[in-house]
């Protein structure tokens, strides 16, 4: 909950010039809020609200909101929809050009209002001194040293008082009513407004929703989703060439790194070796980090297999390093402001810190091994806020309370079916509870469905709410070829069938150089596709040895390995007819080898033996690995543009 990831949208200079001709007549029609041209967001106006720090008014203070609004093309709206980001948090300002992207089909009439939530982004974002280092590992010792830092208005940075500060925006702006898009924790606060302030609600929007009283500290709903989302990714036979069973792959890793966990070894960008742990918190962490990351997922069933079957962890290895990796975007101190204040933890909250951990764990202990299975209960709880919230100095008595009733207003729940996170059994909990609701299933897509979903289904359903049409559920169950489960990665030479017209040590050499080149693009296009610059090149170690670079030149090995014992070496720019590889290794047959790019075939010396074999099959992955990698280039390149 704790990330969202959302795609860019780019407003126009024409846009900008409707919102300046029609700011006036909606200005004046709503308040006395000043608005002026934003000079980062084409097409919003900016604005700045101060509101208590205490809604009750009982402790002074305030807080000054940042607002940006995109005004209806009418420039006479009387109801807004209101943009919430996720976290909690993470600011909602940088994802406006989104959130007006994803919502255009109401701008016609309705205004969109998106502002950085209390103690988030330009909004006052709260900051505490243990936590200014970024490099520091938070511990829950920690988490308590900045709760204290911050002070006695900790406690104002609870779900509640951003509803109040949502209220405070609809009152100052003057609309009637709101429709509420939320994502993630935003649609806690969404759904909190709601049953807040029922009679100002004209719809919802949820994608990737969080119960209002949510979310539950074992993870119930997470734990029981594993196994449907192994499925998923596994659906069709995608991993019949893997061999096994994602669920008891994992099942058998989980009792083999209860006794003990295991080292590997994990390359790094320059090759460098390093060594790493995997345990049962790994392994729950990578699924967790699964929902933002789609190739993650489409690698999950091979590491788990190699290393259930075969004790090879090395691609299990770099799947722990990839969910290691910090998500960002976050304010740490706000969320654990109002993670730690608001959510539900099994203690008393005046006991020392050291007693509420106590009371977590043996409580985390007492439930039914089956809520976890197949992991347990002490993942669940290391994987929980428990550790760090026990420390945390509490400023309220209890959790705030909910009223447990939604209004009945038109709502759209989106769900990523391999979602782990914030599972489709919690948002058909929600729908449950409001009868014009419609649950949106979208599959092969995990966390944050609206910038993640690899179709249009969810983006479509949405215009429709919007213009009030039917909606369509998804149909294409199909996995997208780009999502597809890796293959399993070959724990030796001799265990690979030589290439085509090739035969002995040398050809099955021959297959292990193609199967290289052809892992190292895909990574290279994968890493590419994270990047930012048109004139990237991305570094990324082999599995077992050496490092590659990828950019929209070409590629370059460098004693890069994927098959154990055999390295390769050099590689091709994007418009050369031909390039060389030189191949080494322990387990390899040694030599030079050529690749035509006009005859498609490679061929060279291979243990003093003259090789030859067709590679059109790979030929097409090069051109399609260089069509994806410019196509995100100028994607990324265009963000930047944007101001974004």
């Amino acid at each position: 909950m704790r990330r969202v990831v959302m795609g860019a949208a780019f407003a126009t200079a024409a846009a900008l010039a409707t919102v300046l001709l029609a700011a006036a007549s909606s200005a004046a029609a709503a308040t006395a809020v000043a608005f002026v041209p934003c000079a980062n967001a084409p097409g919003f106006a900016c604005a700045h609200l101060t509101v208590p720090l205490d809604p009750s008014g009982a402790t002074p203070g305030a807080v000054t909101l940042s607002i940006e609004r995109k005004v209806a093309v009418t420039g006479t709206a009387t109801t807004a929809i209101i943009g919430l980001a996720g976290g909690p948090g993470q600011p909602s300002l940088p994802f406006a050009s989104d959130f007006a992207q994803t919502v255009s089909a109401a701008l016609g009439t309705d205004d969109l209002i998106v502002f950085d939530q209390r103690g988030t982004g330009t909004s006052g974002a709260l900051s505490c001194p243990a936590f200014a280092d970024p490099n520091t590992t938070l511990t829950p010792t920690l988490v308590g040293t900045c709760g204290s830092q911050l002070g006695p208005t900790r406690g104002f940075y609870e779900s509640d008082d951003t509803v109040a500060d949502i209220e405070a925006i609809r009152v100052a702006l003057g609309y009637s009513k709101l429709i509420l898009y939320g994502t993630s924790y935003g649609t806690k606060v969404a759904l909190r407004y709601a049953e807040q302030h029922p009679s100002n609600v004209a719809g919802l929007i949820l994608d990737s929703t969080v119960q209002p009283n949510g979310p539950d500290v074992y993870s119930a709903s997470s734990f029981a989703a594993i196994p449907g989302i192994l499925a998923n990714v596994c659906a069709n036979d995608a991993c019949a060439g893997i061999g096994g069973d994602a669920m008891t792959d994992l099942t058998t890793l989980l009792s083999r790194f209860a006794a003990s966990p295991v080292h590997t070894n994990v390359i790094g960008p320059k090759g460098q070796v390093h060594r790493v742990k995997i345990g049962p918190d790994d392994l729950f962490n990578i699924l967790i980090s699964g929902d933002l990351d789609p190739l993650l997922r489409a690698d999950l069933p091979a590491a788990l297999h190699a290393a259930a079957v075969n004790h090879d962890y090395a691609l299990l290895g770099d799947l722990t390093v990839i969910a290691n990796e910090p998500e960002g975007g976050v304010n740490n101190e706000l969320y654990f402001a109002t993670s730690c204040e608001e959510n539900y933890y099994p203690w008393n909250r005046t006991d020392l810190p050291t007693q509420r951990a106590s009371e977590a764990l043996a409580t985390f202990n007492a439930q039914p091994a089956s809520l976890f299975a197949p992991f347990t209960a002490k993942t669940a709880y290391d994987e929980s806020d428990a550790p760090y919230c026990a420390l945390w100095p509490f400023t309220t008595a209890a959790p705030e309370p909910t009223t447990g009733t939604l209004p009945n207003v038109p709502t759209l729940i989106i769900s990523g079916a391999e979602d782990m996170r914030t599972p489709t059994s919690d948002a058909r909990a929600v729908a449950t509870q409001i009868p014009d609701a419609t649950l949106l299933v979208v599959p092969n897509t995990g966390h944050s469905v609206l910038g993640t979903e690899p179709t249009n289904c969810a983006q479509d359903a949405v215009t429709a709410f919007l213009q009030g049409r039917p909606i369509t559920q998804c149909t294409n169950t199909a996995i997208p070829a780009t999502l597809q489960p890796a293959p399993l990665p070959p724990v030796s030479v001799t265990h690979l069938r030589a290439a085509d017209g090739t035969s002995g040590l040398p050809g099955k050499t021959l297959t292990a150089v193609l199967e290289t080149l052809s892992q190292a693009l895909d990574t290279g296009v994968d890493d590419f596709l994270g990047g930012s610059s048109l004139s990237a090149t991305v570094r990324f170690g082999g599995l077992r040895a050496g490092w590659a670079a990828f950019s929209l030149h070409g590629l370059q090995l460098h004693g890069y390995s994927y098959v154990p014992g055999v390295r390769v070496s050099g590689g091709f720019a994007t418009h050369a007819a031909t390039y060389t590889l030189t191949i080494s290794g322990s387990r390899a047959a040694h030599g030079t080898l050529v690749y035509d790019t006009r005859s498609k075939r490679v061929s060279g010396t291979l243990g003093g033996v003259f090789v030859s074999s067709s590679t059109k099959h790979f030929s097409g992955k090069i051109a399609a690995a260089h069509a994806s990698a410019a196509h995100a280039a100028g994607y990324a390149y265009a963000v930047r543009l944007s101001g974004r």
